[in-house]
């Protein structure tokens, strides 16, 4: 069994679904020994979100992974643990740190993988984003292919995940020259080249012919469509409609094209029916195999949701049901689209077609009251600072408005959403002069919104403007008291701008939530010896060195404070310290 997740690849870039791009020759020859589903639809515009329906088989209301950094229940059927219970050897290889298990954005994700290839960190200012927070799609498959050069006796169930074509769009060198000017394509492109690694590396070891292959794509990308720059938003076709390819042992049935719709739920059943298991009750979807038969494809409407705008920005969430013919969008304003005559979505019909959204509002309503039935308990809300930190560096926002709807319609405020993106990878790639201007767009208009306030006040702190720091900083630690590094930046302004009052409570607030906090210790030490209270200050500085002990500032800071305190042995021995950091810095 091999799945591979093509992340953010829309489905109008593949040749077998009719582009004449000259991206896909590799997914294209796939194509043709595999069941092609046309109208395959994601459930949610969110990688982890849609990861999970197509892991569980089950909805977001069900398995309630309906934003980042939710954790996935135990309690919800999963298909890699239910083939290692039935003896498979299961591998996960993923190419960005948004699926790793052991960060904060998708815990969880790991259970039943024997070994989940992930490790990555937040990037910092300057380092290289493919030896940190992603890798490109050719290292992902390489490292896969390694492992299957060693791997344990047994049926295989292998996920290979390839983030390349996420923003921001940076194709490798050949593909960059190749598609000049379409970045976007380069990445897709870059993407195919990799999957065909995998696959001529799966042929090679002679797994390839035997496997059961599914290819797809865990959402699509806007692209501006419906004003909606990358994805997380909106529920049209650009970000729900996907790839979706089933290639079955020795290419049985290769090249059939289905019609009818199948969804990213429909996954986990089919690759549980192929491997001879039963489907736990309580999962959703339902196998696609059922599509290739001879019968008559029945009715599959395909629901879709984005819980993000109201987690993240206080707005208004989104669902959209989708039937043979038309697209309903639940929204403030809700939204009506007959895809028969009008595929774009251009023409909403809600007001001249009125019956017909009441009655698919009415199924979609149904449906939502079956599929929450002993659904997993909804997980506690809340910013996490871990997860906020990482999130924007992927350009996402994070716990921002709150979980009480306002009703307001993400429709009205697209813009926002892509300003805010802009921001955060501006801050992200080391440009506060250009994320700043961004950033106060945001919260003039929303400042209900967490994230801008604190990248905002992060931004001008690295810009030294510290007394246009304060409001804003201040701002964000109202909303989240208990996130030490913000609580510092805080203080460090307060002591930029003399108040070192101010500035010594936020410091000691800072190290009552993370005790550790080296900065915190080591400017707090500094305010309280200027302040002429060495013997306050001494444990602060003795406090970062422990934690960093090749700090040349805490020794020498310390060192003053032994001398005003009369241990001139110990002074003696900081200064030193000092000496030799000094050297040995020097010499490297």
């Amino acid at each position: 069994m091999v799945l591979i997740t093509l992340d953010t690849v829309r489905a109008d870039r593949m040749g077998f679904l009719g582009s004449t791009r000259g991206l896909t020759p590799h997914l294209d020859a796939l194509a043709r020994e595999s069941l092609v589903f046309e109208h395959a639809y994601a459930q949610a515009p969110l990688t982890t979100v849609s990861h999970a329906t197509i892991l569980t088989g089950t909805y977001p209301p069900f398995h309630r992974v309906q934003d980042f950094g939710l954790p996935l229940p135990a309690s919800v059927p999963y298909v890699p643990a239910l083939l290692s219970a039935a003896g498979y050897r299961t591998a996960a290889f993923v190419g960005s740190l948004i699926l790793d298990p052991k960060g904060p954005i998708a815990p969880g994700f790991d259970r039943g993988f024997e070994v989940y290839d992930a490790g990555f960190r937040h990037r910092r200012a300057g380092e290289d984003p493919y030896r940190t927070k992603e890798r490109r799609g050719s290292e992902v498959v390489a490292r896969a292919l390694a492992w299957l050069e060693h791997r344990p006796p047994g049926p295989l169930f292998l996920w290979v995940h390839l983030y390349d074509a996420h923003d921001p769009y940076d194709p490798p060198p050949a593909f960059a020259a190749r598609f000049a000017g379409a970045p976007y394509d380069g990445e897709v492109a870059a993407v195919d080249a990799a999957v065909g690694d995998l696959l001529a590396g799966l042929s090679g070891r002679g797994i390839f012919d035997g496997a059961l292959l599914v290819v797809a794509s865990d959402h699509g990308e806007g692209l501006g469509d419906h004003g909606e720059s990358t994805h997380g938003v909106f529920l049209y076709d650009a970000t729900i409609h996907v790839p979706l390819l089933l290639r079955r042992p020795r290419a049985q049935g290769g090249g059939r094209r289905i019609a009818a719709r199948a969804r990213l739920a429909d996954i986990a059943p089919t690759v549980l029916e192929a491997a001879g298991l039963a489907m736990p009750a309580t999962m959703q979807g339902r196998s696609l195999l059922e599509l290739a038969g001879a019968a008559p494809a029945d009715e599959r409407p395909a629901y879709a949701e984005s819980e993000y705008p109201r987690r993240s920005f206080g707005w208004s969430a989104l669902a959209a049901w989708r039937t043979e013919r038309f697209l309903l969008v639940q929204a403030p304003r809700r939204e009506l689209y007959d895809l028969r005559v009008d595929p774009a979505a251009a023409r909403d019909l809600s007001r001249e077609r009125p019956a017909v959204a009441d009655g698919m509002a009415a199924q979609m309503q149904a449906a939502l009251r079956t599929w929450t039935g002993g659904a997993a308990a909804a997980p506690a809300a809340g910013p996490d600072p871990a997860l906020i930190e990482r999130l924007a560096s992927l350009g996402y926002a994070s716990g921002g408005g709150g979980l009480s709807a306002s009703g307001t319609d993400p429709k009205d405020k697209i813009e926002v959403t892509n300003v805010l993106h802009d921001a955060s990878l501006a801050a992200e790639d080391g440009h506060p002069e250009r994320a700043i201007p961004l950033f106060e767009r945001v919260v003039s208009t929303d400042p209900q919104i967490f994230t801008a306030q604190l990248e905002l006040g992060l931004a001008l702190a690295r810009q030294k403007e510290w007394a246009r720091a304060l409001d804003p900083l201040r701002a964000a630690v109202a909303r989240m008291p208990d996130f030490a590094d913000a609580r510092f930046t805080l203080g460090l302004a307060y002591a930029s701008v003399g108040r070192a009052a101010e500035a010594t409570g936020e410091l000691e607030a800072a190290l009552a939530r993370d005790p550790r906090h080296y900065p915190a210790h080591l400017l707090l030490g500094r305010i309280l010896s200027a302040a002429g209270d060495p013997g306050q200050a001494r444990p602060h500085l003795e406090q970062a060195i422990e934690i960093r002990p090749d700090s040349i500032e805490a020794h020498a800071l310390l060192a003053e404070a032994y001398e005003r305190l009369g241990r001139s042995d110990d002074a003696a021995r900081e200064r030193a310290r000092v000496g030799a950091l000094e050297r040995s810095r020097s010499n490297r």
